[in-house]
């Protein structure tokens, strides 16, 4: 009964702090590396985190819409070896953000080090 609890609340708690933490890491893959497709992207995730955060590919393209929709990132159209790929890069605007995110993420990271008494590499 309770580990039902457990794996409940685990499993929502880890969703939420994903969220919004993959929208940082996809900001950043672009910024760092360009236009990349959706499957690059993942491919990127799953080398960085050693598989540990990798989004699944319907809340990737959940992910990629939003960030359009807020016109963070922009997509265009190339074919690739005879197939249509959809590319994403950064805009301006993605940039800027980028930069807001990357200060709240110290900010977190210097909270994390106070409660939890230590410090990250």
């Amino acid at each position: 009964m309770f580990g039902d609890a457990k794996k409940k609340a685990t499993k929502k708690l880890k969703k939420d702090l994903r969220s919004g933490f993959y929208s940082y890491l996809v900001l950043s893959l672009l910024k760092k590396k360009g236009e990349l497709h959706g499957y690059a992207i993942r491919r990127e995730l799953n080398a960085l985190s050693d598989g540990r955060l990798v989004p699944s590919e319907g809340t990737l393209y959940d992910l990629l819409k939003s960030l359009k929709k807020y016109k963070l990132v922009e997509d265009f159209w190339a074919e690739v070896g005879g197939r249509p790929r959809k590319y994403y890069r950064l805009t301006d605007l993605g940039r800027e953000i980028l930069v807001e995110l990357k200060n709240e993420i110290k900010e977190i990271r210097l909270i994390l080090e106070k409660l939890e008494g230590y410090e990250w590499r």
